[in-house]
């Protein structure tokens, strides 16, 4: 466990998976009043067909095929429109859903183990979250169809046959019986789909990362192999849902087939005058037989719609569990016992304990540091003593199990979020764009004048000026390792409102000449800010006011 000593140097010192609500109230209600316009439609047309059966002209029916072709635009009308609110609807709460787990991925601290992969988030955002727009759009309206449309028609059936509203009632409740069952097999297989899914988008982008590496170990064959069983294992559990998919819309149609039959075979017997009872006292006429038999299919229309949007509803809501899973709290950001009284110093650590997930021992133990606005420190020590997990928890990027630690009075997290702390990494990341870009990073408080002097700071304005305009590749094609060192001081350089650097092993594998050069840009970058390095460069820390040797005991 590290203990502290300190030594003066040369200079001496100076001074939340967010509830997902359906699609409007209003597409609900269109949606609902689309397929009730069959009725009306139904009745004409039958009156038609009666008219004509009783030896009436054409001119006769021309009402009832006005009647009929205005209420079929009207359905047309409202299914679309509904179609269309839902559909809107369904990406509004998509998008906000992805942005939720975008905040809280980009929330969650890059010393937290329990992130996931970044081929899995991928997979899910992208991807996977597609899913929840059929789930939205397309579920919720059927739903709310299948449980008032076939009550609807069994009530305009009723008046002319009680025995027929009464065969479409028996038959209607073992659908949705027999939809639950499959759908609880249906929901478990989506979810191990969707979870291999991401792991195979997972493992295909560290491998192509690591193409590199695999093809000088000569490892191409074997990790071939381990995507092919990798596809294979996704191709089944992917069929696995198709055949549940498959057996959920065998078991509508058998018995919406068999409503339909038993409906029509009644009413062609009672037409023809082999049955007479199931009526309230009086035969059917031709025409009102054919309404029975007319709106008959329509009774199970929505239920066979809800058939067809049940897989969906599956995948929905594991892809929504999937990006609940993303936006998980992670590792817990700050619950230490106070900000301490730290209004004069820069930083103050008082008994600092912090243990990593899966150890038993801790990293760090009884630490305590107080540091002057304007102090030069040198963190130094043994590989494995705690100095990247003591700069973590100065950066507000993990919180410590015990003791108080204040950042000019507050805690780092506060501190980090205003501004106040700026983070030179070991390697910092170069995205494809220009030099000046890279160095502002969309930030709208950085101009062109903020950028001009970062260079200036980062001894880069001769590199800028022969760059140009001309694009940096990413990952930083085109710039030395020391110039993506001093790259990463420019872009701290350009935050005017940082009081506190943090500096992790800026001078590592650099040769002498440009370690020199590193060093000189930070020194320019802290006057007048506080400034916290850990190097095990000794001339780095030669250079600081005062050194801080974190000493491992028992090995640790």
């Amino acid at each position: 466990m590290p203990n502290v000593s300190q030594e003066p140097g040369r200079r001496g010192r100076s001074g939340r998976g967010r509830a997902i609500p359906g699609p409007g109230r209003a597409a609900v209600l269109l949606a609902v009043a689309a397929p009730l316009c069959w009725l009306p439609q139904a009745w004409f047309a039958a009156q038609a067909i009666g008219r004509l059966a009783d030896g009436a002209g054409a001119g006769d029916i021309l009402e009832n095929a006005v009647c009929f072709a205005l209420f079929g635009l009207l359905r047309a009308a409202l299914e679309a429109l509904s179609g269309r609110l839902a559909f809107k609807s369904a990406r509004r709460e998509l998008t906000a859903s992805r942005v939720s787990a975008l905040a809280a991925l980009a929330a969650r601290s890059p010393v937290d183990t329990g992130r996931p992969s970044s081929g899995q988030a991928a997979s899910v955002i992208a991807e996977q979250a597609e899913m929840l727009t059929p789930w939205l759009s397309r579920y919720q309206p059927a739903r709310t169809k299948a449980m008032i449309v076939p009550f609807v028609i069994a009530a305009a059936v009723l008046p002319f046959s009680w025995i027929a509203a009464l065969a479409l009632l028996v038959t209607a409740p073992v659908i949705p019986l027999f939809m639950a069952l499959v759908g609880m097999r249906a929901r478990k297989a989506s979810e191990q789909q969707l979870v291999r899914m991401g792991d195979i988008n997972a493992f295909l982008i560290d491998r192509l990362r690591g193409l590199a590496t695999i093809r000088t170990l000569g490892a191409v064959p074997e990790t071939a192999k381990r995507l092919r069983i990798e596809a294979e294992d996704l191709k089944r559990r992917t069929m696995a849902v198709l055949k549940i998919a498959f057996l959920t819309s065998a078991t509508l149609e058998l018995f919406s087939a068999l409503g339909v039959a038993l409906t029509a075979v009644y009413i062609g017997f009672h037409l023809l005058g082999f049955i007479g009872i199931g009526t309230w006292g009086t035969k059917m006429t031709l025409a009102e037989g054919l309404f029975v038999l007319m709106i008959a299919p329509a009774f199970f229309e929505p239920l066979r719609e809800l058939s067809s949007v049940w897989h969906d509803r599956a995948a929905g809501e594991a892809a929504q569990k999937a990006l609940g899973a993303l936006s998980g709290k992670g590792m817990p950001l700050p619950p230490s016992e106070g900000s301490a009284n730290g209004s004069e110093a820069a930083l103050l650590a008082e008994g600092l304990r912090y243990t990593h997930p899966g150890r038993e021992a801790p990293t760090l133990q009884a630490f305590s540091l107080s540091i002057a606005p304007g102090e030069k420190i040198a963190i130094m020590a043994p590989s494995g003593s705690g100095k990247s997990t003591l700069l973590s928890l100065l950066a507000g990027l993990a919180a410590p199990q015990a003791g108080k630690l204040a950042v000019f009075g507050r805690l780092p997290a506060a501190a980090r979020e205003a501004g106040d702390i700026a983070w030179i990494g070991q390697s910092a990341h170069v995205f494809s764009g220009s030099i000046a870009a890279n160095v502002s990073l969309g930030r709208p408080d950085v101009d062109a004048d903020a950028v001009a002097g970062a260079l200036a700071v980062g001894r880069l304005s001769h590199v800028a000026e022969s760059h140009g305009r001309a694009p940096l590749g990413e990952g930083g094609t085109g710039l030395s390792g020391g110039e993506i060192v001093r790259l990463a001081i420019a872009r701290a350089a350009a935050n005017r409102k940082a009081r506190l650097i943090l500096a992790d092993e800026p001078t590592a594998h650099l040769d002498a000449a440009t370690a020199d050069l590193v060093t000189e840009s930070l020194l320019d970058l802290a006057k007048g800010r506080t400034l916290i390095v850990v190097t095990h460069d000794a001339a780095l820390a030669a250079r600081m006011d005062r050194t801080v040797t974190l000493v491992a005991e028992g090995g640790t």
